[in-house]
């Protein structure tokens, strides 16, 4: 933002812009999550299941694997041979290491779902009958979300990117492609979500004092994502001219569906804050939230989370409306939505869930609750500052993924302070991620101690029966699929029998 800005006289060589963004898009949207994903689900493993995980040999060939894909890529992008963005955005073709460092990392995030899934059979066939803890079914949950979500990519890159990257083909469908990566595209967003929505259930309620509302609501949120997410992502292609109109209606339907378990979430983890308010005495219709504990940093990270999922959300029923899309289509508008939603509402409860696993995996004492409160509320503003003024010049607009904009001509200068203020929210953002690293650092100079056993939220009403369809996923898996089937099955038929439909490559970083 700093270089695009007019603080900045603009580097000599635009391509530098889009290699950066290239390795933003794909540690951000593909290693970060995967990690995340990974050791939150490891940890919920043991944690919940109060077993030893299974398979650690093979979750640390599924990590140096997402290790080895990275530095592959990273080397790749950095050499400036795979300035694609990580949409990938064929007919550009980056050089064969990229894509090939990007297929280790979902390799490696694939152990991890084979692990989830050996461990959850191997519990559930000690405990024949026993309810899956929550935090487990919606980590198993995510698991299988992503094995399926990440087909569509990987079908894309090893039958039509990667044979004209090696240079067997000088052509590729790039129709195709990119309905082939829609179904992955907006899926992955609820990959990433599902570790959050984790910590809304599991642990929210129990570290401000309160209990879980409804465990049966969790379950409902987490088996409708599977079933909802899925069948959705050529709401992104509304502009694609390949993909028919009938389609991208049933589509723009099917997402509207999946605002359902969201709605739901905030419902139930909103009583759960009700509940804890009303256990410190808070009286009569709001008194329970000046009860609430202001002063946790848990309380404050779930609000300024809600606040931004709010807005974000908001943004993205813009984005699913067929007729509203053309309107922000590829503007700055989209990139204030992810960030919102994302950077800002999702990456800020996986901060959260570090900092309550930190001491059990380090057995440091206490986190120091004043600097969480700092990084929590640097991380809110900065976000709001960055990403409240892409949505304003987004209906003005302004297109994203553009390496220059000549803010001395007089219909773009008025917009100059946007880029200005984004600069600054992300230095904020800047800072409060130093903060996040400091805290956790420091906490390894602190006396060790044993930890406490680490307890998940209790629900408000224990001893309910679970619904069969809700302890298991069989049923959910199945409409999953058959969902995605119907959904994509005609589209991906129809573009892969249209031979006009290939385009020549173009190679990147070849010059």
């Amino acid at each position: 933002m700093f270089v695009r800005s007019p603080l900045a006289q603009w580097v000599n060589n635009p391509e530098h812009y889009y290699r950066s963004v290239t390795a933003h898009g794909t540690v951000m949207a593909y290693v970060l999550p995967t990690l995340v994903a990974m050791g939150f689900g490891y940890a919920i493993s043991e944690l919940a299941l109060k077993r030893p995980l299974l398979g650690v040999k093979w979750a640390w060939l599924g990590f140096w694997l997402v290790v080895l894909g990275t530095a592959m890529a990273a080397v790749t992008m950095a050499m400036g041979k795979a300035s694609v963005l990580y949409t990938f955005y064929p007919p550009m073709i980056a050089s064969p290491f990229y894509y090939f460092g990007v297929v280790l990392v979902v390799v490696g995030s694939w152990v991890w779902v084979a692990l989830m899934s050996v461990n959850l059979h191997a519990w559930k066939k000690e405990n024949p009958g026993q309810t899956v803890p929550l935090a487990m079914f919606g980590n198993v949950a995510g698991a299988y979300l992503w094995a399926w979500t990440s087909v569509g990519a990987a079908v894309e890159v090893i039958v039509l990117i990667l044979p004209a990257s090696l240079g067997w083909t000088d052509t590729i469908n790039a129709g195709l492609a990119r309905v082939f990566f829609s179904w992955t595209l907006h899926a992955i967003v609820y990959f990433w979500l599902m570790p959050a929505y984790i910590v809304f259930y599991t642990i929210v309620p129990r570290a401000i004092g309160g209990r879980l509302y409804s465990d049966t609501m969790g379950r409902v949120a987490f088996v409708l994502f599977l079933v909802f997410s899925m069948p959705i992502g050529i709401h992104h292609l509304f502009a694609d001219p390949q993909v028919g109109a009938g389609f991208k209606f049933v589509h723009a339907a099917m997402t509207a569906m999946v605002s359902v378990p969201t709605l739901l979430t905030v419902f139930t983890i909103v009583a759960s804050v009700e509940i804890a308010g009303r256990l410190r005495g808070g009286t009569g219709l709001f008194g329970w939230i000046r009860a609430l504990p202001w002063g946790n940093p848990m309380m404050l990270a779930v609000t300024f989370s809600f606040i931004m999922l709010g807005f974000g959300g908001a943004g993205g029923i813009i984005n699913m409306s067929y007729q509203l899309n053309e309107t922000v289509h590829n503007t700055q508008w989209v990139t204030g939505h992810f960030h919102l939603i994302f950077a800002g509402a999702i990456v800020l409860m996986y901060f959260m869930a570090a900092y309550e696993l930190w001491p059990q995996l380090t057995g440091s004492g206490p986190l120091p609750q004043s600097l969480i409160k700092l990084q929590v509320w640097l991380w809110f503003i900065g976000m709001m500052i960055l990403s409240m003024p892409w949505h304003l010049v987004g209906l003005l607009g302004m297109p994203r993924r553009m390496a220059y904009y000549d803010y001395t001509h007089p219909d773009i200068q008025p917009q100059a302070w946007t880029v200005i203020a984004s600069t600054f929210g992300g230095l904020l953002l800047v800072i409060s991620a130093f903060i996040l690293v400091f805290i956790l650092a420091r906490a390894h100079r602190t006396p060790k101690t044993a930890p406490p056993p680490f307890t998940f939220s209790l629900e408000a009403h224990p001893g309910g029966r679970t619904p069969a369809l809700l302890n298991g996923y069989a049923l959910w898996l199945a409409m999953m699929i058959g969902l995605t089937l119907v959904n994509y099955g005609f589209p991906i038929a129809q573009l892969a029998s249209l031979k006009e439909a290939s385009v020549p490559v173009i190679p990147i970083g070849s010059r």
